[in-house]
């Protein structure tokens, strides 16, 4: 072959020459080619690191699984509307801004919205009520009641989301403030039990779920990631807004400074709780008698005169007609 007439042209050269110069540096480059044949390489491309790759979990490419897995809506639609809204909402103030983000961090930040987000949906349900009322009345109507028509929906746009965020803060507080004594009924036995306080919180949200143990576990996720338990306990507080709630935390702050057993502030804010709660229920309970006096008044008793009365009515009319 090839080959073979290369090697025996090789070898008759060697056998042909005579000079040691020439024999040397053949000996010295098959030398070379040996070592560079027998060490590894090094750099990216061995085979070592190249293994090593195959091993290795790519972030983005799980990112990018991770969002393929969604719905259409929530990869496209979604975040659309939201950066739509955000711009909107920079057409406000800032003072607006500010005190919307504080009532979204009160009720729990719903649909992960920011405060531009808000707005711009306040905005843009102002846009499209008010559209939607100034179309559907201006073939019908005059031009100033279909404008008013237009105003008015666009003002119950405007408020609708307003009203909305409130009863959500309302009703967050009211399930905290409800929840709240016998979660620390159960943080003073799991204390008092030998667990530590953070345990306890995890425990509690394991066992439980609601807007309060959600708030402690991201309380114990904060201690987790570096904050200190004083702040971490701030944080919870302004989160919820709620004063009983605000009370327990400051306490808990001064007697760690003072270092105070927690497990004795627990039992005794415990205790207050309970019987805070029953005072609520007695102060409810005597303002059911005045709730009750309008539906009374406007509902049952008209029923009454009717079932009461009616037969009686025609012979009473004859008889003041008589008269």
């Amino acid at each position: 072959s090839m080959m073979d007439t290369y090697i025996r042209a090789a070898i008759g050269a060697l056998e042909a020459s005579s000079s040691p110069a020439l024999v040397a540096g053949l000996v010295v480059l098959a030398i070379g080619a040996l070592w560079m044949a027998l060490t590894p390489a090094k750099g990216a491309h061995s085979v070592e690191n190249r293994l090593n790759a195959y091993g290795q979990v790519n972030v983005d490419d799980i990112l990018d699984s991770e969002r393929m897995s969604r719905s259409f809506a929530e990869r496209v639609l979604w975040p659309g509307i939201k950066r739509l809204l955000s711009r909107l909402g920079k057409l406000l103030p800032g003072q607006a801004t500010a005190d919307t983000e504080r009532q979204l961090l009160h009720a729990g930040r719903p649909g992960g919205m920011t405060a531009l987000d808000f707005i711009g949906l306040r905005l843009l349900l102002a846009v499209v009520l008010g559209g939607a009322a100034l179309a559907l009345s201006w073939r019908d109507q005059p031009v100033t009641s279909a404008l008013t028509r237009g105003g008015l929906g666009a003002l119950l746009g405007f408020l609708l989301p307003a009203v909305w965020l409130r009863s959500k803060v309302s009703s967050r507080k009211a399930e905290i403030l409800r929840a709240l004594p016998n979660a620390l009924d159960m943080l003073s036995m799991g204390v008092e039990a030998g667990l530590g306080f953070e345990a306890c919180m995890l425990r509690l949200g394991d066992q439980w779920q609601n807007e309060l143990t959600r708030e402690f576990q991201r309380a114990v996720m904060e201690i987790r990631v570096g904050a200190t338990r004083n702040e971490a306990l701030e944080h919870l507080a302004a989160r919820t807004d709620v004063p009983e709630l605000n009370t327990f935390v400051a306490v808990l702050i001064q007697s760690t400074e003072l270092g105070v057993s927690i497990a004795e502030v627990l039992h005794q804010q415990a205790a207050q709780m309970r019987e805070k709660r029953r005072q609520r229920a007695e102060a409810l309970a005597r303002q059911a008698a005045i709730k009750m006096l309008f539906p009374l008044a406007f509902f049952i008793f008209p029923a009454l005169f009717v079932v009461i009365l009616g037969p009686a009515l025609p012979r009473i009319l004859d008889s003041l007609g008589g008269l």
